[in-house]
């Protein structure tokens, strides 16, 4: 089919973690498509105070998931506006009831899957140090403190935040999984499951690269604008 003719419609999916947020916005900088992500529509609906944001923000101040069909509601009406380009959905369908309700309306050409071993985000996620009194933030794999566990300037000891204490990274990770397993056997079925496996973004992405080089016109260098 090549790189011209129908437009895209494409998902992308990975771990909390994985890079995908990397490589959504390297495929923006790229390719000609659009980047929706449900997150950033969440916040965007809510911030609004639209109908839909409103109806959110009662869920999420109770801490509970936004509904199926809250979420699906919310994607399709922005799809609404995008009919005219090829896009690439971030964050949606999470799960089999919103994949099913997708695909009434569009037709998924590809599913881009990043599939980063559990371990390697895990290291990943709880990488992060932070000293609380002068609130200096240290990474283990990029910026470790001289001494494990102790802030450079003052020798007082390093805490975690809640998000990225092991046992909060690895409930996260599992509800990911448990949640996104059967979107992905059920594109799998329908074979436009494209996998991409490894522990680097940086060497995961040419892969991502060439696939989509086929698939969708690359943007003109003149126009581009760094993200």
């Amino acid at each position: 089919m090549g790189a011209s003719g129908r437009l895209l419609r494409a998902v992308i999916m990975g771990a909390p973690g994985s890079g995908k947020g990397t490589v959504s916005s390297r495929i923006t900088k790229h390719f000609e498509l659009k980047h929706l992500s449900s997150g950033d529509l969440l916040r965007q609906n809510m911030l609004q105070g639209t109908e839909i944001g409103v109806l959110a923000k009662t869920f999420i101040d109770q801490g509970k998931l936004i509904p199926d069909d809250v979420m699906t509601r919310l994607a399709l009406h922005e799809l609404k506006n995008l009919t005219q380009c090829s896009w690439l959905l971030d964050g949606f369908p999470r799960t089999l009831p919103q994949a099913e309700a997708l695909d009434k309306v569009y037709q998924i050409d590809t599913v881009i899957n990043l599939n980063v071993p559990f371990e390697v985000i895990k290291q990943r996620l709880t990488a992060r140090w932070i000293h609380p009194a002068s609130g200096r933030v240290y990474n283990i794999e990029f910026n470790p403190p001289k001494t494990v566990g102790i802030d450079d300037l003052t020798g007082e000891p390093l805490i975690q935040r809640e998000d990225d204490k092991p046992e909060t990274v690895i409930k996260r990770l599992k509800a990911y999984e448990a949640q996104t397993e059967p979107v992905l056997q059920y594109y799998q079925k329908k074979g436009v499951l494209e996998t991409f496996s490894g522990t680097e973004t940086n060497k995961i992405w040419p892969h991502v690269y060439s696939f989509l080089q086929t698939k969708v016109p690359e943007t003109t260098q003149k126009a581009s604008v760094t993200p």
